[in-house]
């Protein structure tokens, strides 16, 4: 079974597990919880894949069958093109079932910091999303023609592993995330919060990157997944920005 498979796997079904916790603390049903938590994991495997193919569309362009190829297929996506696919179907599914949005994001935002921590495990033991060379002490040499097969992964060459940087920043932003839910004081906190830090800590990691799932550049320095980042920092910025007073909550509890 290949690691990265399996830990991408475990990622998504530990997120779940938190996620579905954390909404029956928020008074949303289980079942609800799960059928969302679903659509949402499977809309961000098509966005992601939907990203990855067009940040190298010149490489498919030439060779279209390869977008149907197992290679395509095996690699991970990018995680920014995931995301707005996992927020347009998230919209969709609130909206239909009528279930309290804000409220559900902040339950589910611990449990997508988790699976990605887990999930970057994977793609550090398949070489995707690897890093610039570099020749700090740090440096991780990868030797694995799988891995140059599939990621093209420089083999042979330390690079800086920004997989692992990624996921300990990832455990870190699930501790704040899970600290901040159990003292949470209005809906959009744990959701904001997540799309600050996360765009922060992705944005200044973009810099050490060197895979092509970066795109760009754009503005002759920025790739396009920091373009993203900033847009999920000041999304996270704004839904704080425009948090309900604590009077108007007050008011709405006791209605």
């Amino acid at each position: 079974m290949p690691t990265y498979g399996l830990l991408v796997a475990t990622g998504v079904l530990v997120g779940l597990w938190i996620s579905v916790r954390n909404s029956a603390r928020q008074g949303i049903k289980p079942e609800n919880a799960w059928d969302f938590g679903i659509a949402v994991v499977l809309a961000g495997i098509l966005g992601s894949k939907i990203l990855y193919i067009l940040v190298d569309w010149r490489s498919y362009a030439e060779h279209p069958k390869d977008i149907f190829s197992l290679a395509t297929l095996q690699a991970g996506g990018v995680f920014s093109g995931g995301l707005i696919g996992a927020f347009i179907v998230a919209w969709w599914f609130l909206r239909k079932h009528q279930m309290p949005a804000l409220a559900t994001c902040d339950a589910f935002a611990p449990g997508l910091a988790m699976g990605h921590a887990i999930g970057r495990l994977g793609c550090f033991a398949a070489g995707c999303c690897y890093g610039k060379e570099t020749t700090h002490w740090w440096g991780v040499t990868f030797t694995n023609l799988v891995a140059h097969a599939n990621a093209g992964t420089p083999l042979g060459r330390p690079l800086e592993p920004t997989q692992l940087i990624e996921s300990v920043a990832e455990f870190i932003i699930f501790g704040i995330l899970t600290w901040m839910f159990a003292r949470k004081k209005f809906d959009g906190q744990v959701f904001g919060a997540y799309l600050f830090l996360y765009g922060v800590a992705r944005f200044f990691i973009e810099f050490l990157r060197d895979d092509p799932g970066r795109g760009g550049p754009y503005f002759g320095i920025l790739s396009g997944t920091q373009l993203i980042s900033i847009g999920l920092v000041l999304a996270g910025g704004l839904i704080w920005y425009f948090r309900p007073s604590p009077k108007i909550a007050v008011a709405t509890a006791t209605r």
